[in-house]
C-alpha cells in the first residue's frame, strides 16, 4: 500500500467534514497517510460538531487563525491555507516522501482572492510538478465509466480554438499512454464525443467534426488507438450508462459536456484524477459545497473512492 498525503482544502466548505469522515470510515494504517492541516481547525470540527479524527495521522501544519474559520464564506485567508498546503503537498513528492496526492477541494475564487491566479488544483500541480514535456491532465475515473477532457476551465467562446486535429491527437495519445503503461488495461477503447449538436449535422451546425475531430481519429485509428466517433454527446453517455457501450473511456470536448453527466448518474462513486504527472492525484469530483458547510451533513463518498483510488492505483 502507498504513502499518500491529503490537504484538506478549503475550511470554509465541507473539506475539513469529508476528510475526517473518510479517514474515520477507512480506518487506515497511520503509517500510510500524512495530512497536510492546522489542528486549530480540526479542533474546531471536534468542539463545533464532534467530529474528529478517530486515529493519530501524523499532519503537517499549515498556518491558520481559527478565528478566520467563516463558514460558507470564501476569504482569503482559506485561499492561501489552501494553497500553501497544495505546494507542501507538491514539496513531499518533490522529496519523495509520498507516493500520491488526495486534495479535498478548494474555492478557486479565494485562491485569486489571496493572489494566486491560478484556474484550479490541476494547475497548480502542473506548475509544481512537471517534468519538462510533460502537461496535468483530467480524467474523471467512475465505477460504471471514465471521462477525459480535452479542455479544463476555459471559457466556452474559446474552446473550438483547441478543438484541432494536433490537440485532440496529441491528447488521447497521452491518455491511451496513460492507461496502457500505468493502469495497464491492454487495448483501451474510447469513444469520442462531438463538439457540436447531432455530431454537426455535415457542417450545418459547425465544421469542426469534418475539419479537426475525424481527421484526429483517422490518424489515432492509424497509430492502432481503437478509437471510434464523433458521438453526438447527448446520447453517447445515455448508452454509456445503460451498458449499451463498452468503451473504457469518453473524451469530451469541454468541461460541462462530460460532467454533467458523469456527476449526475455517478456522482458519489467519482473521483477527479490528475494525470500525465509522475505522480497521481485524487480529489472528490465535488466542490466546497458553501452552501451546507457546518451542517456535519456532507457525504464524504466521492473523498473515500479518492483516497481508495490513491491507495491503489
Amino acid at each position: 500500500m502507498k504513502k499518500i498525503a491529503i490537504t484538506l482544502g478549503d475550511p470554509n466548505g465541507i473539506s475539513p467534514e469529508i476528510t475526517v469522515k473518510a479517514l474515520n470510515f477507512l480506518d487506515l494504517p497511520k503509517e500510510k497517510v500524512i495530512l497536510i492541516a492546522n489542528s486549530d481547525i480540526l479542533k474546531f470540527y471536534e468542539e463545533e460538531y464532534d467530529l474528529y479524527l478517530e486515529k493519530q495521522y501524523d499532519i503537517i501544519e499549515i498556518p491558520f487563525d481559527r478565528k478566520n474559520i467563516k463558514l460558507g464564506e470564501e476569504t482569503e485567508e482559506a485561499g492561501e491555507f489552501a494553497f500553501r498546503a497544495l505546494v507542501k503537498a507538491c514539496e513531499l513528492v518533490q522529496n519523495k516522501q509520498v507516493d500520491a496526492i488526495v486534495t479535498a477541494p478548494v474555492s478557486k475564487n479565494a485562491l485569486k482572492m489571496a493572489g494566486h491566479n491560478y484556474s484550479g488544483q490541476t494547475e497548480i500541480l502542473e506548475q509544481y510538478l512537471a517534468n519538462t514535456n510533460q502537461h496535468a491532465e483530467m480524467l474523471f475515473v467512475c465505477e460504471k465509466f471514465s471521462v477525459y477532457l480535452l479542455t479544463r476551465h476555459i471559457a466556452i467562446s474559446d474552446v473550438p480554438q483547441y478543438i484541432t486535429k494536433e490537440n485532440v491527437s496529441e491528447k488521447i495519445k497521452y491518455l491511451d499512454k496513460y492507461l496502457t503503461k500505468q493502469i495497464k488495461i491492454e487495448e483501451p477503447k474510447y469513444a469520442v464525443c462531438s463538439l457540436n449538436p447531432h455530431g454537426g449535422e455535415n457542417g450545418i451546425f459547425g465544421r469542426e467534426e469534418i475539419n479537426e475531430i475525424i481527421p484526429a481519429i483517422e490518424n489515432l485509428r492509424s497509430s492502432g488507438i481503437n478509437v471510434d466517433g464523433p458521438f453526438p454527446s447527448d446520447t453517447v453517455f445515455m448508452n454509456a450508462y445503460n451498458g449499451a457501450y463498452d468503451y473504457n473511456c469518453y473524451i469530451a470536448m469541454y468541461h460541462d459536456q462530460g460532467l454533467i453527466p458523469i456527476k449526475l448518474m455517478e456522482k458519489s462513486t467519482c473521483v477527479n484524477t490528475t494525470i500525465g504527472l509522475d505522480i497521481l492525484r485524487t480529489s472528490p469530483a465535488h466542490g466546497t459545497a458553501f452552501d451546507i458547510a457546518g451542517q456535519n451533513i456532507a457525504i464524504a463518498d466521492s473523498m473515500i473512492s479518492a483516497i481508495q483510488l490513491a491507495l491503489e492505483s
